[in-house]
């Protein structure tokens, strides 16, 4: 079990097919012969052969099949289409749920370590865009009370969003002490387990200058309070940071910076790390990882994909015990 790597293909109009020939391209043939793509085989030959990628491809049952070597070895998983790059949303809906339920299934069984599952338009999992596969697997895991973790993670710096995709105007009211307290206590525990260390926390306020602490401010009656408990926890967590500030020297002084809302750590973050970081969902029954950015339907058949960020995932999952 322990050396599988199993990716889910993900949505089948994007760049993924991309990412994953050129990821398969970089990686050595010991760790190619341990990974299973869960896949539409027909798909990828198609969207192989449009791009003019060159990999030998080989159909399997599960991800115990032994044949195949240096192959791309895919678990396949029905669809419907006629052009490879123009699936319909319906199909794609069943594709993507049942490519997933397959990934999800093999880790509550053990029979995986978890897996890697490449860029998903989320209006294929839910028709508003109101929850994301982080929030998509909890709900699978049984996890109800908002405890799971989004990490976005680069060797340098990890950051947190306390609430992730809930639009601006909506954050002030979700976020909670006891959200907060729930989701650090989280971040702490897995990140010891995944990392092997103690991780030091930042935390960051919601308003401009944290509202310069005015006494009705989130800052005060909500984050203060969850920074309190957090450290009568033996959690390592500073007091609060600006968030102005924070990306210019602060953060190099912690391991993970805790933010509010997914744009407040995510924007700085990605200008600092572009595509050289990983999504992990911490709180799950089993390991989670993604790429850290979305389907890029702009740059699907150009060819002009950046695929380190899966390449990373690949090699993370690859050490993991």
């Amino acid at each position: 079990m322990n050396n599988k790597i199993i990716i889910v293909a993900g949505d089948p109009n994007s760049i993924n097919s991309e990412i994953i020939f050129k990821t398969w391209k970089d990686l050595d043939n010991r760790i190619r012969n341990n990974i299973y793509l869960i896949a539409n085989f027909e798909l990828i030959h198609q969207q192989f052969k449009k791009l003019k990628f060159k990999i030998n491809l080989f159909k399997v049952k599960n991800f115990i099949h032994k044949k195949g070597v240096n192959s791309l070895k895919i678990i396949n998983i029905p669809l419907k289409f006629n052009n490879p790059f123009n699936i319909s949303k319906s199909e794609a809906t069943k594709y993507i749920a049942k490519s997933l339920k397959l990934a999800h299934q093999l880790s509550i069984d053990k029979k995986i370590k978890g897996f890697i599952n490449c860029p998903i338009n989320k209006r294929l999992i839910n028709k508003n865009s109101k929850i994301g596969i982080t929030e998509y697997l909890a709900s699978k895991c049984k996890i109800n009370d908002g405890s799971e973790v989004m990490l976005i993670h680069n060797k340098k710096l990890s950051v947190v969003p306390i609430t992730t995709h809930v639009d601006i105007k909506d954050v002030s009211k979700k976020i909670t002490t006891k959200l907060i307290v729930k989701k650090v206590r989280t971040l702490n525990k897995f990140y010891k387990n995944l990392f092997m260390k103690k991780p030091k926390i930042g935390i960051l306020g919601l308003n401009p200058h944290n509202a310069e602490l005015r006494m009705n401010s989130e800052e005060i009656t909500k984050i203060n309070p969850a920074i309190t408990k957090l450290k009568r926890d033996g959690i390592i967590i500073s007091n609060l940071l600006v968030s102005d500030t924070a990306f210019i020297y602060d953060y190099k002084k912690f391991d993970v910076i805790v933010g509010m809302y997914h744009d407040q750590v995510l924007s700085p973050f990605k200008t600092l790390f572009n595509f050289d970081a990983i999504n992990i969902t911490l709180g799950l029954n089993y390991t989670r990882l993604s790429p850290d950015h979305g389907p890029a339907f702009d740059l699907i058949g150009k060819n002009k994909s950046n695929h380190l960020s899966l390449f990373r995932c690949v090699k993370f999952f690859n050490k993991l015990k």
